[in-house]
């Protein structure tokens, strides 16, 4: 397994075995499972697996480590001779993970890519008629 791509929190994370992640709070207790199960993509071997838009029956599998909070952001809006001033704040909570397999179901191979169809072209009122007498263009 070379790598897996997977979506949470509304963003997409390229990952493979081992690596640590930091995604949005996830509502898991530390050192427990956390299941991703959308996969867009997986490379094996140098083969790359894409879903539309995910791949049936493939997870990522990550045990929790911690959750933290980020560094204190500060929001300050000001306008210059009307005197208005905000100031706001704001501390993103996240999920450190640790990515431990990705699961395929199966064999633990990716499933097969669906063969692309050329899409159908619509044909001219000129191209039908040499179509119906045979005539090459």
């Amino acid at each position: 397994m070379d790598y897996a791509v997977f979506k949470t929190g509304g963003k997409q994370y390229r990952v493979k075995p081992g690596d640590t992640l930091d995604v949005e709070k996830l509502s898991l207790s530390v050192d427990s499972v956390a299941e991703f199960g959308e996969v867009l993509a997986i490379s094996d071997g140098g083969e790359v697996t894409f879903g539309s838009p995910f791949i049936n029956g493939a997870k990522v599998l990550a045990q929790v480590q911690s959750h933290y909070k980020d560094k204190k952001l500060i929001v300050f809006k000001y306008k210059r001779k009307t005197r208005y001033r905000r100031k706001k704040s704001h501390r993103q909570t996240y999920t450190r993970v640790l990515i431990q397999d990705v699961m395929i179901e199966g064999e633990g191979k990716p499933a097969p890519r669906r063969a692309s169809r050329p899409r159908a072209r619509r044909a001219t009122p000129a191209a039908a008629a040499q179509a119906e007498s045979g005539e090459k263009a």
